[in-house]
C-alpha cells in the first residue's frame, strides 16, 4: 500500500453489509483489508486504489439535513484492469458472482460489469492489443 495519500486514489461505496463487501473484494477481486471496522465501516485495497467501504452504520450512511439516506448501487464504479477478461468472468461466474452484462468489446478493449454484494458496479475491462 503506498505510504501517502497522494500515491492513491480512493472511492467509497455505501453498502449494507460490510463484512459481505470485504469478502467479495478480497475473494473475488484481489483486494487486501487495511482496516476492519465491521459492522460500520472497512478499507480495502488493490495496487493504488483505496475502496472505503461504508456500512449503515458509518458516518458516510448517516441520513443527509434533507432526510434523504445513502444508498449503493447507481452507475459509477471502480474499473479494474485484467489481462484475460474471458477467464475472469469465467472464475467469477463459477464462484456465483453476479453479472449485468456480458462481455462486450469497443475500440480500446473489451469490458464487463458485475454487482458487488450491496449493488455496487464493478467494471472489469481488458485492453485492446496495441
Amino acid at each position: 500500500m503506498p505510504n501517502t495519500a497522494t500515491e492513491q486514489a480512493s472511492v467509497r461505496y455505501i453498502v449494507d453489509d460490510v463484512a459481505a463487501a470485504i469478502g467479495f473484494y478480497t475473494a473475488h477481486l484481489g483486494f487486501t483489508v487495511d482496516l476492519d471496522a465491521a459492522p460500520a465501516f472497512a478499507s480495502v485495497s488493490r495496487g493504488p486504489l483505496r475502496l472505503l467501504l461504508a456500512g449503515p452504520k458509518s458516518s458516510a450512511g448517516r441520513p443527509m439535513p434533507d432526510g434523504v439516506t445513502p444508498q449503493p448501487g447507481g452507475w459509477n464504479r471502480i474499473h479494474l484492469i485484467v489481462d484475460d477478461i474471458a477467464a475472469e468472468v469465467e472464475k467469477l461466474r463459477a464462484a456465483g458472482v453476479n453479472f449485468r452484462n456480458d462481455i462486450v468489446e469497443g475500440p480500446g478493449g473489451q469490458q464487463i460489469l458485475l454487482l458487488d454484494p450491496a449493488g455496487n458496479v464493478v467494471e472489469l475491462f481488458q485492453p485492446a492489443a496495441r
